[in-house]
């Protein structure tokens, strides 16, 4: 099988991948593909009924132990956590931390997400020349603002944290990225030893001091694992979910107008947001622990690295009828931009209640926003993990 050399797409591919998972996607549903980051080689799996299935296969393991020795990649994050195990240990772990990660705690939330959403708002609208870098002002201080809360992490650096954050999960250079990672890996055991010391009312406190009932609980390597996946992940993905969300309304006037007219319909424009431009183009590493068939192609044992195009199984028109529309009155239901079977994103329900405030609440108290930017001079965040805009100027009446 030839390889596809994605890396050599460039920035044509960071900006649009859509029509090249097509193009691909018609031929069948795996690809030897040259990966843009570092030029590593892995099997694309491209397609919705392919990609669900390799989402929740349980050959394809997230365990970095089974990663082929030739792979010229190295584990993005420090410690252990969910997305880096398989079952039993996955289960253990994730039962540990949905014990507090809970929909009550999730839920009790909500008033402090609106209060930091209307603060974020009135600092954006107070710019005297009416313009503003949503991603700077809203899409990526209010996750992180509450995702500091919910773990009790009042004093983050978080310029420097989102530059450890970006550059671990997106930078091409492969030094960088490992660069990234240390740095935030010394952070985080810091943290940890902090929030050991001085346990408040949290999430991390309670991760470290609290056991089952079979008195198992986190180890400090599982901590520092936990502590990534947590602020990472509960903050990378609702910046782009938000960012994509605003940026997909504002490039189609009539939608924008539709859920204007009818507040209502902000749950159903977050879900079509999360098909048409989720904020993770493909999950993190899975590694073949046999031979594997997919649509007729066997992909070889040995830790062979897969990667699930879950952007292109949102945009399948098997699964979902005319996919590069976007519409927010579309039956978005069964999208896999939160992953599918064990792995299926914990965060899920935070991402969604930030993203329908964060939407609702833009939406009520700008309602001439528009983009300041020409849609195509838009400048991607690199790699084919994470989805989103580097910024996003818009302007509004002050």
């Amino acid at each position: 099988m030839s390889v596809v050399d994605l890396a050599a797409l460039g920035e044509s591919f960071t900006r649009d991948p859509y029509p090249v998972y097509a193009e691909l996607r018609s031929q069948g549903p795996v690809h030897r593909i040259r990966m843009p980051e570092g030029g590593a080689e892995a099997w694309l799996v491209v397609g919705y009924e392919a990609g669900r299935a390799a989402l929740a296969d349980h050959r394809l393991s997230k365990d970095w132990s089974n990663a082929s020795p030739s792979l010229p990649l190295g584990a993005l994050s420090p410690g252990i956590h969910m997305l880096r195990a398989d079952p039993p240990d996955h289960t253990r772990l994730r039962k540990l931390v949905a014990r507090e990660f809970t929909a009550r705690r999730v839920e009790g939330l909500a008033p402090r997400i609106q209060e930091t959403t209307d603060t974020l708002l009135d600092t954006m609208l107070a710019a005297p020349d009416g313009r503003a870098d949503l991603v700077e002002k809203l899409s990526f201080p209010l996750p992180i603002s509450v995702i500091c809360e919910l773990l009790g992490v009042p004093d983050l650096d978080r310029k420097s944290f989102r530059t450890w954050s970006n550059d671990a999960l997106g930078a091409v250079d492969p030094e960088l990225r490992r660069a990234a990672a240390k740095a935030m890996a010394h952070y985080l055991v810091e943290l940890v030893g902090r929030k050991r010391q001085q346990p408040g009312d949290d999430l991390m406190s309670a991760l470290i001091h609290d056991s089952d009932d079979d008195g198992d609980r986190l180890s400090h390597e599982e901590l520092l694992g936990m502590a990534w996946l947590l602020l990472v992940a509960g903050h990378e993905t609702t910046v782009n979910l938000v960012s994509n969300a605003v940026l997909a309304l504002l490039t189609h006037p009539g939608q924008l107008a539709a859920l204007r007219a009818d507040l209502s319909l902000v749950d159903a424009a977050v879900e079509e947001a999360l098909r048409y431009e989720g904020p993770v183009e493909t999950p993190t590493f899975r590694f073949t622990t046999e031979p594997v068939t997919i649509g007729g192609t066997v992909v070889p044992g040995g830790g062979e690295l897969v990667l699930v195009a879950m952007a292109d199984a949102n945009r399948d028109p098997d699964r979902f009828p005319e996919p590069d529309r976007f519409d927010i009155f579309r039956d978005a239901r069964g999208h896999v931009a939160f992953g599918h079977g064990i792995h299926h994103c914990l965060g899920a329900p935070l991402a969604r209640l930030e993203a329908r405030i964060a939407l609702r609440t833009l939406l009520e108290r700008c309602p001439d926003l528009t983009l300041d930017i020409h849609p195509a001079a838009i400048a991607w965040r690199p790699g084919m993990m994470i989805r989103g805009p580097r910024s996003l100027p818009v302007r509004f009446a002050r």
